[in-house]
Formats: structure tokens, C-alpha cells, sequence
């Protein structure tokens, strides 16, 4: 059985999250409409607008009122529905928004350098997905510079950086976990495997699938 994922956007801008899909036995799907599909996965990208966690602009850059609109939507009609969903730096944004959270809007030392993503070590709660992944501590590629600050309703904080950024949430219930790293493009020798994620992600897609078929 072949698991298809949501991915929003348009295939061509978004390789690499399609590549780990793939990888991984999965079909990656692209558009707007999540009939059909058993998980959602919500990419990296710009900032998301302030006003919709009720804050005024203190450093964002948001320029896409309908991408905004329509992943948010999106994370809440999977959540609703109890399908896996999975975000990768903006996608936690995303998801902490959607279910009431905010974000701390303008972060020194997290984006890229000449063009280049930064890497810095984080640690991992005990008994979070990131630790059985990785282990308690390793290091993960940065490239943003906004993150979580209040977690929302149903989220618990699993990844810390060394000057307390939120790096990673799940749901204490939902299947729901979120990334401020890039584990699409992380591979050895410099970085641990980001495969382990995306398969992962797919065993819970297909079990939901399977339950619901």
C-alpha cells in the first residue's frame, strides 16, 4: 500500500521534501486538497503574519497572506481528522499557530550565513521522537529566524538550542510533531540522518490509513 502526503506548494519549488517522501515509499502530493491523502507535511518558507496569533509586526517579513490562510486551514482539518502531521520550520510555526500558539518573531544567530544554512547542537526531552531519532543531543542545520514561543493548546516543547529557542514540539495526544531544522537536506558526516524521520512519519500515515480503510 502506497501512502500519499500532502505536501502544499508546487512540486518544483519543493524537491527535496518530495525526495524524502520518496525515499522513504511514500507519494509525495502537491496542491491544495488533501482528499485522498493519509498525512500531511508542512514545508519551510517565509513568515507567517503576525495578526493571525494576534501580534503586531516586530521584525516578520510576511508576504503570503494566502499560502498563510490555506496551510493553516490545512493543519486543521488534519489535526481534526486525527492524520499524521508533520512540519519542517515554518510547517512548526504553522502548527503551533493553528492550535493557538506564538512565535517569536525576530531571532539573532538562527539564519543562514552567506547563503549557507548555520549548524548549532540541540538537546532533546527524554522519551521525545527527536531523542529516539538521534539521542538526547546532536547537531541539526539552522536557516530562520523566527520559532516558536508559547506552545499551543495540546503541543509540548521536545528540543531546546543552547540560547533556549524551541526547536522542536509534538502533541501530547495529536499525531503532530514539528521541526525548526531541515531534516530533508541533513546527512552524514556533518549532520545525523534526516531519513529516519520521514519513515518514520510514513509508518504512522500508513497505520492511520489502514484504520480508516
Amino acid at each position: 500500500m502506497t501512502v500519499s502526503i500532502l505536501i502544499p506548494g508546487r512540486e518544483d519549488r519543493l524537491p527535496r521534501y518530495a525526495a524524502a517522501i520518496h525515499r522513504q515509499g511514500g507519494r509525495p502530493r502537491f496542491g491544495a486538497t488533501g482528499a485522498g491523502c493519509a498525512g500531511l507535511l508542512l514545508p519551510g518558507g517565509g513568515d507567517l503574519d503576525p495578526a493571525l496569533y494576534g501580534q503586531p509586526d516586530l521584525g516578520s517579513r510576511p508576504g503570503d497572506g494566502e499560502r498563510d490562510r490555506l496551510e493553516l486551514a490545512l493543519a486543521q482539518e488534519f489535526l481534526a481528522a486525527g492524520k499524521p502531521v508533520l512540519g519542517i520550520c515554518r510547517g512548526l510555526q504553522v502548527i503551533n499557530v493553528a492550535l493557538g500558539g506564538t512565535l517569536a518573531q525576530d531571532l539573532p544567530g538562527h539564519s543562514q550565513q552567506a547563503g549557507a544554512d548555520r549548524i548549532h547542537p540541540v538537546t532533546a526531552a527524554e522519551g521525545s521522537l527527536a531523542a529516539a531519532l538521534w539521542g538526547r543531543q546532536f547537531p541539526v542545520n539552522s536557516a530562520h529566524h523566527q520559532a516558536a514561543a508559547a506552545p499551543g493548546a495540546g503541543l509540548r516543547i521536545t528540543a531546546l538550542a543552547p540560547d533556549g529557542t524551541v526547536e522542536a514540539l509534538e502533541g501530547e495526544t495529536l499525531p503532530v510533531w514539528g521541526f525548526q531544522w531541515h531534516p530533508e537536506r541533513m546527512a552524514p558526516p556533518l549532520l545525523p540522518d534526516g531519513g529516519p524521520l520521514f519513515a518514520f512519519f510514513l509508518r504512522k500515515c500508513g497505520k492511520k490509513l489502514e484504520e480508516t480503510s
